[in-house]
């Protein structure tokens, strides 16, 4: 399997791109040409003159058979399919062209893409050739078993200017047309020499499969990789890279037991009674540089721990009236009437000597 492929590459891509650039001018000119001969603007007229010459049967004598109900076949060279066929031809030229050179620059005009395209056009103008070659045997006084006589011979034999000019612009079109079918007979030879590939095109062609095989190899060893197809593993790649990288602690071996700290999650545990690990508060704890963390970060992570910080509650035991037994206020000379004592010597700083309230001392 891999001694057997079709490079992609051309051999001599800048003799590529000189043909691509040359055919321009010869494509317009063959649209033109053929353009303005469809769809008998001399054809019949060089047939006319070439048949006061001699060099070929004449147009009257289709008429006069026409006339008298008698068959008689017209000659592919001066038939209507001499000019339309053409014309045809120019127009796909001219389309394939335009994909060709779009192909070229986006580098993906391959050998073998080359290769079926003009192998295509080629035979399509050999055709072309061949009817504007076609003999013409139809009268036996006067036939021409070779090319028409404005290719064979030079159009200043005709004495009228008008005439002269279409048998320029005949002979004009049939050059092109053999430019045409030698540039694309040039392209084949060069898409099939491109299409054999060289050793150093075999080379870089084992070194890639083998790199392959080894990757498969390494996909198959995994048995997490086996049941995810490509396109999940992707996927799964891609959802990995666009996780925020923020601090956490690790809370086991596994690689899901990454718990993320932020400061607000830490104020949510702090509210709920939740126990902070100690590596989150090692983490708030350590001192940022202005560097690490800008002003504002700083500044809102300290309003936001405020924020949040839970409220503090303060306990205070139940107020109960103390009322001491009568022999006792006879003989003591502090009375407690109000609040008890919270202690052992809880009210010694105010005395009460029987007269108006107590004073302090």
């Amino acid at each position: 399997m891999g001694r057997y492929f079709l490079p992609r590459k051309w051999r001599m891509p800048k003799l590529v791109l000189g043909l691509i650039l040359f055919e321009f001018p010869f494509t317009v000119a063959n649209l033109a040409l053929f353009g303005i001969a469809a769809p008998n603007t001399y054809r019949t007229v060089l047939w006319r003159v070439g048949g006061e010459m001699g060099f070929n049967s004449d147009p009257s004598q289709v008429a006069y058979a026409a006339y008298n109900y008698q068959e008689m076949e017209i000659p592919m060279v001066w038939s209507s399919l001499n000019t339309n066929y053409n014309m045809y031809i120019g127009v796909v030229c001219t389309f394939f062209y335009l994909i060709k050179s779009a192909l070229w620059l986006l580098h993906v005009f391959y050998p073998i893409l080359s290769l079926i395209l003009h192998v295509s056009l080629t035979a399509l103008w050999a055709a072309s050739l061949y009817i504007q070659t076609a003999p013409d045997t139809v009268d036996p006084a006067h036939q021409n078993k070779g090319a028409p006589w404005y290719i064979t011979k030079s159009c200043n034999i005709v004495s009228d200017k008008r005439e002269r000019g279409y048998c320029m612009q005949a002979k004009s079109a049939f050059a092109v047309s053999v430019i045409m079918l030698i540039t694309y007979a040039i392209f084949i030879i060069l898409s099939i020499w491109s299409l054999i590939p060289t050793p150093e095109a075999r080379a870089a062609r084992d070194s890639k499969i083998a790199e392959r095989k080894a990757e498969k190899e390494l996909y198959a060893s995994s048995p997490y990789d086996q049941e995810m197809t490509a396109e999940d593993q992707w996927q799964h790649m891609w959802e990995l890279q666009q996780l925020p990288r923020t601090p956490g602690a690790t809370t086991g071996h596994a690689p899901w037991a990454k718990v993320p700290a932020t400061p607000r999650t830490t104020a949510f545990n702090q509210l709920q009674g939740a126990q902070i690990p100690q590596a989150h508060q090692e983490h708030y704890a350590q001192p940022r540089s202005p560097m690490m963390a800008p002003p504002q970060q700083q500044t809102y992570s300290s309003v936001q721990q405020q924020m949040y910080s839970p409220p503090q509650q303060t306990y205070s035991p139940p107020q109960q009236t103390y009322f001491p037994p009568p022999d006792q206020v006879q003989h003591e000379s502090v009375a407690y009437a109000g609040v008890a004592p919270q202690g052992q010597h809880g009210y010694d700083g105010y005395p009460y000597n029987g007269k108006g309230k107590g004073t302090a001392m």
